[in-house]
Order: C-alpha cells, then structure tokens, then sequence
C-alpha cells in the first residue's frame, strides 16, 4: 500500500468529504459535515492514500473529555490498519486537548468496530437499550443497543 496520510481536514476539503461519506447507506449531510469542519472544537482527520481521501473520523472537544462521533474507511481499502491509524490520531488529539478520556459509542452488532476498538484499549462503560433503528426496513426488525466505551488517550 501506499504510504498512509492522516492529517486535519478543512473547509477546502468538503467536496472530497461529501464523496467520502457516500460510500455509506446512511451519509451525513453536506450541512453536517460542513458544521464539523467550522466547529473549533471539532477536529475532522482525514486519511490519503496515493492523494485520495479514503477514511475519515470526526471528534469534538467537550469539557473534560473528547468524543470520537465517526470513523469511516471507504470498504475497498478496509482491513489495512487505516481505521486503527485514524483511531491513533483522534487519541493524540484527545491528548493534544489535554482531555481525561476519549468517549465512544458503537452499534452492538458491529463486531468489527468493537475489535478495533477493544485492541486501541477502549473498555466498555455501557449501554443505551434499543438505540439504533434497524439496519434494514423489515417490520421484524430490532432496534440495535449502543455500546458506551472510553480510554484514557
């Protein structure tokens, strides 16, 4: 692979994040992504290969901690270390804020966003019952429990 850059993204690179972000079923809006880049207490890290974006993750600054509110690899180039980089890089950011802890939350089913998480030395604190809606429109479907998980950066 390609030597991996991860650096901050700033409003120069919303076009790039709006693309990025489609490769999902549920995207964040043009708006969203557009706030997190003007908030000065978000920081929105994006990972290049070869020029191209092809991972994000977005964390905010909140009084004593940092919150990581997303992380996204394209899934062509998952399951090369890119989302465990842009893990590293939200927690110096924690640091860099001089927070007591980086907050998550994960969809209780995503078992490989739980590995990546529990190997970056997360523990779970948590869980929201019923959280997320259903992945899929079936009337059978459950809603999904949220996992609460933090470390110290």
């Amino acid at each position: 692979m390609t030597e991996l850059a991860i650096q901050r993204l700033t409003t120069d690179d919303l076009e790039r994040l709006v693309v990025l972000e489609s490769c999902q079923p549920h995207p964040g809006s043009r708006r969203q992504l557009e706030a997190a880049l003007n908030d000065e207490d978000s920081c929105v890290l994006g990972a290049e290969v070869a020029g191209e974006l092809v991972g994000h993750a977005v964390v905010v600054r909140l009084p004593f901690e940092a919150e990581l509110q997303a992380i996204l690899v394209v899934p062509a180039m998952r399951r090369r270390g890119l989302a465990a980089a842009l893990l590293e890089a939200v927690l110096e950011q924690g640091r860099q804020w001089r927070s007591e802890r980086v907050l998550l939350e994960v969809r209780a089913g995503n078992a490989s966003a739980i590995r990546l998480y529990r190997r970056a030395g997360f523990s779970e604190d948590g869980r929201r019952r019923g959280y997320y809606p259903p992945l899929e429109d079936r009337a059978d479907a459950n809603r999904e429990d949220a996992i609460l998980m933090s470390r110290r950066p």
